[in-house]
């Protein structure tokens, strides 16, 4: 595992962040993820799959045998290096770039995976948007719908189109966050979106159990991916994971197994559950 002890450079990116600007650079199971057939022949959209979570997701589901359509807004290069990365494991890719605030692009998209893949039998929602405020003020209209429209709706959207081609079997995993619970006032927008994600998963869960479609979540603590320096303040960035109980952040192959588990037909009595991956900070 590469090492993410802070401080860090107290360095900022543009949104949505860059992996290859990051330093120190991301684990993603790149080297470390050995997987053992327990997603073999199935079929995955991984939102946000480009870098961070989503990348080791699509890597970890990959070497399990999965196949692998990674969604995302426009980090181009990042996306192309998972691709690679998951073709390098004998599965194949299909990348699929959009605006996740347009519902017309969540119907399209899940539509457009499933038509690449041959079905869909599992739908990762995992892409977000975070932005940092000191005060409640400071955030726009404009900043608050578009956190949720990204965060809370698109879930359902996507959610709500894959349901055309999963059947008995297949998984929703969504990702919330540690704020959920905690939140973190800096990143209220952020935050409540978050804790709706849980609602929703528990909701979803209820929901779709007659149909034999188990929904579920993974709630991170804090976590080194571009979304980090993207969207905190320089301050922040170099402490990153210095207050949490292991006194560093998580890194992105640390929580991949807890989506494999989520998603592997084997969990077929595993439904509402969000799994903490916290670094040993208490949630709910």
């Amino acid at each position: 595992m590469a090492d993410a002890t802070p401080p860090f450079p107290a360095r900022q990116q543009p949104m949505p962040g860059r992996t290859a600007a990051m330093e120190p650079r991301p684990d993603h199971g790149e080297t470390s993820y050995v997987g053992s057939g327990r997603l073999k022949g199935l079929k995955a959209l991984v939102t946000g799959g480009d870098s961070g979570i989503g990348r080791a997701v699509c890597i970890a589901f990959a070497r399990e045998g999965a196949d692998v359509c990674i969604g995302y807004l426009d980090e181009h290069e990042d996306a192309r290096e998972t691709l690679r990365l998951v073709e390098e494991a004998g599965r194949k890719a299909v990348l699929a770039p959009g605006d996740l605030s347009d519902p017309a692009f969540c119907r399209r998209l899940v539509d457009e995976a499933a038509a690449a893949l041959g079905g869909l039998d599992i739908l990762v929602n995992n892409a977000a948007h975070q932005s940092s405020f000191e005060k409640p003020e400071d955030i726009s209209d404009a900043e608050w719908a578009h956190t949720f429209q990204v965060n809370v709706h698109a879930v359902f959207y996507l959610t709500k189109a894959a349901l055309r081609h999963m059947g008995k079997g297949g998984a929703i995993i969504n990702t919330a966050s540690i704020n959920a619970d905690l939140p973190n006032p800096t990143l209220l927008a952020y935050a409540t979106t978050k804790g709706a994600v849980y609602n929703l998963t528990a909701g979803l869960a209820q929901a779709l159990a007659p149909r034999g479609i188990r929904v579920n979540a993974v709630a991170p603590g804090p976590i080194w991916t571009p979304l980090i320096p993207s969207t905190l303040p320089p301050e922040a960035v170099k402490a990153f994971g210095k207050s949490g109980p292991m006194g560093r952040p998580g890194q992105p192959a640390e929580l991949a197994t807890a989506y494999v588990m989520l998603a592997e037909p084997r969990s077929s009595y595993v439904s509402g559950a969000t799994i903490a991956v916290t670094g040993g900070e208490p949630f709910l």
